[in-house]
């Protein structure tokens, strides 16, 4: 199949784009705005593959999708292009509405005219693949309860109000011109060539650096944390052989309070970069005030994809974050490479 990716040289983009070259025969078309956190070294293992081309192109010119849409003629559409950083998202709520919102309308009108187009055989078998976010159903009350496909939205953060207002576009397209999408929600993703604003990668190198590690409030907040390598697993599998209109939630089965996850980066930091003087980088750790509309708890409920599609996580919280560790420590001229000077893992938001 020919499959156009928007967002590709993103975190989890580029973890679908190595999937898609290195375990399919798939061709892909990667389309990128390539802001501070798109980032092409994250598919060098994969650039000079011939299945594989990239264009720079923000996906609110219209005019240029237009023109890779007649070029490339994708068979499937995986929509992953958006401003994700919540902390971002309180200081700078425009870009995301920009991209998000107005970026994923824009891409939905030149998928539904370009698949109009289509023959009728071809026609059937193309897909429009939404990627959102667990934050757009907003707060889970208690300690039992789960997100399913079907919880109410109630977005807390410009960020995830933005992802929610996509989502429902993407519905309404299905619902109004019968475009065949399909949508995933999923949860924290983590692992390698994350860009260092998020907390695990952000916990890594101000520990290294020797810098404090400041948790949000108390530090009890919830999440569900998923391996980005295995979401590129889901992803394709919900792509190619889900029900055209559903949507999938995807999760990991690993609910950990922050502090929790913080506290394992540094008892493994002690093993593998001990300091010399002995002392524990649990030390580092300090709490600050909590930020804005913080959410208390996300957990997904992943049995919809678990029944109908056969997917199932393949790390656990342990294994992935002892692999992501060692892939920050040594690849630690990659960090400084993105940040290129222009974030200092400050505080945002």
């Amino acid at each position: 199949m020919k499959i156009l990716v928007t967002g590709g040289a993103g975190f989890i983009g580029s973890a679908v784009i190595r999937y898609l070259i290195q375990h399919t025969q798939d061709e892909v078309y990667n389309i990128d705005k390539l802001t501070y956190a798109g980032n092409l070294e994250s598919l060098i293992d994969i650039e000079q593959s011939p299945r594989y081309q990239f264009h720079k192109l923000d996906i609110c010119n219209a005019t240029a999708l237009q023109q890779i849409f007649s070029t490339f003629r994708p068979d499937i559409v995986m929509h992953l292009a958006a401003e994700s950083h919540v902390d971002r998202s309180i200081d700078t709520p425009a870009d995301f509405i920009q991209t998000n919102i107005i970026g994923t309308y824009t891409l939905l009108e030149v998928a539904r005219k370009y698949w109009l187009a289509l023959d009728t055989q071809v026609k059937q078998k193309f897909r429009f693949h939404h990627i959102s976010t667990d934050e757009v159903y907003g707060d889970l009350e208690n300690s039992t309860e789960l997100f399913i496909e079907s919880s109410p939205y109630a977005p807390s953060s410009p960020y995830s109000a933005s992802k929610a207002s996509s989502d429902h576009l993407v519905r309404a397209w299905y619902r109004t011109y019968s475009l065949p999408i399909v949508i995933t929600n999923c949860s924290n993703n983590y692992g390698l060539y994350q860009f260092p604003e998020k907390l695990i990668p952000l916990v890594i190198l101000n520990a290294l650096d020797g810098k404090s590690l400041p948790i949000y409030g108390d530090g009890k907040q919830i999440r569900d944390w998923l391996f980005v390598e295995d979401h590129a697993r889901a992803l394709y599998c919900v792509v190619t052989r889900g029900k055209i209109g559903e949507t999938y939630n995807i999760g990991g089965h690993n609910e950990k309070q922050n502090i929790e996850v913080v506290k394992t980066i540094c008892k493994i930091l002690d093993e593998l970069k001990p300091q010399p003087v002995g002392w524990k980088y649990e030390t580092l750790i300090t709490f600050v005030k909590d930020r804005p509309g913080h959410d208390l708890r996300y957990a997904i409920d992943a049995t919809k994809i678990e029944k109908e599609l056969g997917w199932t996580p393949q790390e656990t919280f342990e294994t992935g974050i002892q692999k992501t560790v060692e892939w920050y420590l040594n690849n630690l001229e990659w960090c400084r490479r993105v940040k290129d000077g222009r974030y200092q893992c400050e505080r945002l938001g």
